[in-house]
C-alpha cells in the first residue's frame, strides 16, 4: 500500500481521488480534512503525528467517523519532502503478518513485533492486520 505524503496545504490540490491513506505532514484545519475527504473518495485513513491528532475539532473528527476514515497516529520513517512522494508499505510487511496470523499469533503480539521489525506505528499495524484476512 502506498501512503502519500502530504506535507504542506499547498500539496492537497496535487491529491488523486484514487488515494486510500494519507499521512499529513503538517497540522490540516477543518477546510482541510473536508476538502481532501471530498478529493480523495476512496480514502480510508490519514495518518499523522500524535501532536497534530490532538489538535484536530471535534467536528472533523465526527466527519471523518461519518465517512469511514480512520486516523492513525505516526510518523512515516524516514521520509524527506524532497525525495518522495509516496511511502511504500512492503509487500514483505504484508507477508510476515499473513506468517504470524497463520502461527497463531494475536493481533497485539503481531503489533508489537512487526513494530519491532519495521518501524511502523502501531495504529498503521493495526489497521493492516485487521484489512488482512
Amino acid at each position: 500500500m502506498k501512503i502519500r505524503v502530504v506535507s504542506s496545504k499547498e500539496e492537497m490540490e496535487t491529491l488523486h481521488q484514487s488515494e486510500e491513506m494519507i499521512h499529513l505532514a503538517f497540522r490540516p484545519s477543518n477546510t482541510d480534512i473536508f476538502s481532501m475527504v471530498a478529493k480523495c473518495p476512496k480514502l480510508k485513513a490519514i495518518h499523522m503525528p500524535t501532536s497534530y491528532k490532538k489538535t484536530l475539532s471535534k467536528s472533523s473528527l465526527m466527519f471523518l467517523e461519518m465517512q469511514g476514515v480512520k486516523i492513525l497516529e505516526g510518523d512515516v520513517w524516514g521520509h524527506r519532502e524532497a525525495i518522495e512522494e509516496y511511502s511504500e508499505i512492503s509487500q514483505h510487511v504484508y507477508d510476515r503478518i499473513r506468517q504470524y496470523k497463520g502461527q497463531g499469533m494475536s493481533d497485539e503480539d503481531i503489533v508489537i513485533q512487526m513494530r519491532t521489525e519495521t518501524g511502523l506505528s502501531p495504529d498503521i499495524l493495526s489497521f493492516l492486520i485487521r484489512r488482512i484476512k
